[in-house]
């Protein structure tokens, strides 16, 4: 069955996106991009991120939609900021009535590169490589259809949790495999 994922990598300045189709274990890039939502007042740049959003929604119809978690920073400012942003994210997917599916940071490299820790640049080049780009669509572009790739790994689809625990080899949480159900 051919699933349509959208990966939405959110942000107060800038937020990530990408379209992928998955059909059993291959995946198809079908078009990702960066909202740049600028410095001004949040209201104005969340009702570009949410406009944006819907514009991709309908103009690609995703079957299913995944964003990642928020991840724990040192700023509190921030972490609100990308909390307002995760959540017009969420709003516009499920505007469309389009299910959504939330993972961590530490899961997508783990999924995409095999290890938790994985840096930037070695998120980019396997996102490159997995989906055969010709180039690098940017930073959080990539970030979004690392997501979406993630989404795409998880055996069944829509409405399916992903099921990682930690390896026996480490409690301290460095190290994530896929739990087969």
């Amino acid at each position: 069955m051919m699933r349509r994922i959208l990966g939405i990598d959110p942000g107060s300045i800038k937020t990530g996106w990408g379209v992928i189709e998955a059909e059993g274990g291959s995946f198809t890039h079908l078009e990702s991009g960066i909202l740049r939502l600028g410095t001004g007042e949040m209201s104005g740049r969340l009702l570009i991120l949410h406009r944006g959003l819907c514009d991709v929604i309908e103009r690609l119809k995703p079957s299913e939609c995944a964003v990642e978690e928020i991840f724990l920073a040192k700023n509190f400012q921030s972490v609100l900021k990308l909390g307002q942003a995760r959540g017009v994210a969420l709003l516009s997917a499920g505007a469309a009535s389009i299910p959504v599916r939330e993972f961590a940071a530490k899961t997508v490299k783990q999924a995409i590169c095999g290890q938790g820790q994985a840096s930037k640049t070695q998120m980019q080049n396997m996102v490159i490589r997995i989906l055969g780009l010709a180039e690098n669509p940017g930073e959080d572009a990539a970030d979004a259809l690392g997501i979406a790739l993630c989404a795409g790994y998880s055996k069944d689809g829509v409405g399916a949790d992903a099921r990682f625990r930690l390896s026996s080899r480490s409690r301290a949480g460095t190290r994530w495999r896929l739990k087969e159900s």
